[in-house]
């Protein structure tokens, strides 16, 4: 993706997340970049104007979505992505130096379920306390709070924390992308290779109505890339769907599917085109 010079970047940090590393595949050293403690307070920023973009993860290749992401662009103040970032992610087992017992291992949920082969087989009777981010366990184990923590080498670098062994996880082809999110009102021109987001209301739970949706698509030739569904909030059996397909706004295919879902479905929130990051 491709973002103006010297902008404001909000973040899921503290410093040494592995967003923070996907960071800087996108960023200048003349930008502005300040953690956040957590995804909300991250897209926050950009809906109080602190900060002009915001970048968080979105999905893992082995864990899943990130539940708290597609809720904020579904449901909160309106954002749309700019664009995406993706990141092979790699974890480390890290505790103070001179550490000798390990009662309490600190990581984000989603590291301790793409480490639990590791866990189970070296510390089965530690308590795996959940923190926002992998880089808050290690920063956590560096005031003595926690006895150790799974996170990035860089997190145990910007800590000063001994990496007791390296490359921890169960798969080692895991990749997170993430997504870089602004105010309404750019869109990215198209590249030829763009990804289209939206997140899909339907007015009254009923057979068949994801399939009508499927078949807008399908009938426009529009190849989905991803498709989640969430839960409203409003009661026990009523979701949206928080969908990806391949193509632009702008492409006739995409645009006109979108304007004949519109015809169907309760409510469409636009959540941006932009260019797909090429791996």
């Amino acid at each position: 993706m491709s973002i103006q010079e010297s902008q404001t970047f909000a973040y899921l940090g503290p410093v040494g997340t592995f967003t923070e590393e996907a960071l800087k595949k996108i960023t200048c050293d003349s930008d502005v970049k300040i953690p956040y403690a957590n995804v909300t307070a991250a897209l926050d920023a950009v809906r109080k104007g602190d900060a002009q973009f915001a970048l968080v993860p979105i999905e893992n290749s082995v864990e899943g979505v990130v539940a708290r992401t597609l809720d904020e662009l579904a449901t909160g103040d309106a954002l749309t992505i700019a664009g995406e970032v993706t990141l092979p992610v790699t974890f480390a087992f890290m505790t103070k130096r001179g550490t000798t017992e390990i009662k309490r291992i600190g990581t984000h949920p989603h590291a301790e379920s793409q480490c639990r082969d590791y866990i189970a087989a070296n510390y089965p009777h530690a308590e795996i306390v959940s923190t926002n981010s992998t880089s808050a366990a290690a920063e956590a184990v560096s005031k003595g709070e926690l006895d150790a923590a799974i996170a990035s080498s860089a997190a145990a670098e910007h800590f000063n924390l001994e990496v007791r062994e390296a490359n921890i996880g169960d798969n080692a082809g895991a990749v997170t992308r993430f997504i870089c999110a602004q105010k309404p009102g750019w869109i990215p021109e198209p590249t030829g290779n763009d990804r289209t987001s939206i997140a899909v209301f339907i007015d009254i739970d009923h057979a068949g109505a994801l399939l009508e949706i499927l078949q807008v698509f399908a009938k426009n030739d529009v190849n989905l890339t991803f498709i989640q569904s969430r839960p409203t909030g409003r009661e026990l059996g009523h979701y949206h769907f928080i969908i990806d397909v391949e193509g632009h706004i702008k492409d006739d295919s995409v645009g006109k599917s979108i304007e004949e879902l519109r015809v169907i479905c309760d409510d469409i929130r636009f959540l941006g085109s932009y260019p797909r990051e090429v791996r």
